[in-house]
């Protein structure tokens, strides 16, 4: 008995340390002393060369929005390559020299080989590459705001994607959990001194590193910004989280696109979990803070399982030990209070508040999803997005 009363405290503490990560994060954040900035002696104004990079997968119907938004930036040094993977581009015209349209003559059903598809057919050295995903658009600030993080000497930025749509309050429940990663995951993170996360587009870095990355590497299905941000960090590199570099990303507004999609991200959590013990070890053998604090949010379960192991916790201690009852309730409290300070911290419209008490609902298209997860990539290999809009529409 006092074998099993131990694997279960072992247990309790191994899930009860990602419902209070997010405050441990915010109190390393308030004592930590503000790291010196590089600004000064790099110009962030100088254009740097970027390639844009857009990746569509057999939908072309938001692809004039994204390049028409990219093309109004208030910057002149890029070219975007549009990868057209499975696509039919002969509705595809733009007049502007600088758009590049690429249609793969095999299908690639990939991240990472749609990327090194456009890399290899790069028109000219680039020094920088942004990845930007066809149902995004960009404030025209975005490059500017990249250049002023890349100026403090990073070669990795992730930016931030805001929704594009509150439509529906899947939508908007699937926003609420984006500005929770977001707080959590990239702006503490990144504060407390490790690395913010990477989150499938809205990022750019140095064209050596991700081709130092990634250029050997064989994967298939999902999460190749999983790979990516593990191989930066176990380079003892840092990825930077840039709060004003902003990209609208089209949120899922139907259940049949949430529970494909969470399927792809809940399968990519167990296909790589093994990356987060691994840097876990690295991390401690080394005493690399980058790589320890950002390895326990690579273990971190998806938020619905993690609810229902710490109530599991909860419930069986109101019979077993009440005191840790009692230590569950508080440990819960805390994470919605830090839950709560993400929306705040990000300004959340009111639409999204409202959408909360649909959360069951929600947890419930998330278990279907857990259930589906295990052939996720035969299911889809891209949500699928109807909505268009431009960016004078979310002003």
């Amino acid at each position: 008995m006092n074998i099993v009363l131990a694997i279960f405290i072992i247990f309790q503490i191994l899930v009860i340390i990602h419902l209070l990560f997010p405050a441990v994060l915010l109190f390393l954040k308030s004592i930590r002393r503000k790291p010196f900035s590089a600004a000064q002696l790099i110009n962030p104004s100088f254009e740097i060369d970027y390639a844009v990079i857009v990746t569509a997968y057999e939908q072309t119907n938001l692809i004039p929005s994204v390049v028409d938004s990219i093309l109004r930036l208030n910057y002149q040094n890029f070219l975007i390559y549009v990868v057209a993977d499975k696509c039919d581009i002969s509705g595809l015209r733009f007049a502007d020299q600088r758009v590049v349209i690429l249609r793969p003559e095999q299908t690639l059903s990939n991240n990472i080989k749609s990327h090194f598809y456009a890399i290899d057919r790069f028109q000219r050295p680039h020094e920088r590459l942004t990845i930007i995903d066809s149902d995004n658009l960009v404030e025209p600030e975005y490059l500017n705001e990249l250049n002023t993080v890349f100026a403090q000497g990073y070669e990795a930025v992730q930016g931030v994607r805001e929704a594009k749509n509150l439509n529906t309050n899947y939508a908007c429940l699937d926003a609420a959990g984006d500005i929770y990663y977001r707080y959590i995951d990239r702006e503490l993170l990144f504060a407390a001194g490790s690395s913010a996360s990477l989150s499938g587009s809205g990022m750019a870095f140095t064209t050596r590193l991700y081709k130092d990355c990634l250029e050997n590497l064989v994967n298939s299905g999902a999460g190749f910004d999983k790979i990516l941000q593990y191989e930066i960090i176990n380079r003892k590199l840092k990825i930077a989280f840039a709060e004003q570099a902003i990209v609208y990303d089209e949120k899922t507004s139907k259940s049949d696109q949430l529970v494909k999609q969470r399927a792809r991200w809940i399968n990519t959590w167990f296909k790589f979990f093994q990356l987060g013990l691994k840097l876990n070890l690295k991390g401690m053998l080394s005493f690399n803070g980058n790589q320890f604090l950002f390895s326990i949010m690579l273990l971190r379960p998806p938020l619905f399982i993690l609810f229902f192991l710490s109530f599991l916790c909860f419930a069986i201690n109101i019979f077993v030990m009440p005191a840790a009852a009692a230590i569950w309730f508080l440990a819960a409290v805390i994470f919605m209070l830090m839950f709560y300070k993400s929306l705040t911290y990000f300004k959340a419209d009111q639409r999204i508040y409202d959408s909360l008490k649909s959360v069951p609902k929600f947890m419930f298209f998330q278990v279907l999803a857990l259930v589906k997860a295990k052939k996720a990539n035969e299911l889809s290999v891209a949500t699928k997005h109807d909505q268009d809009a431009n960016i004078s529409d979310l002003k």
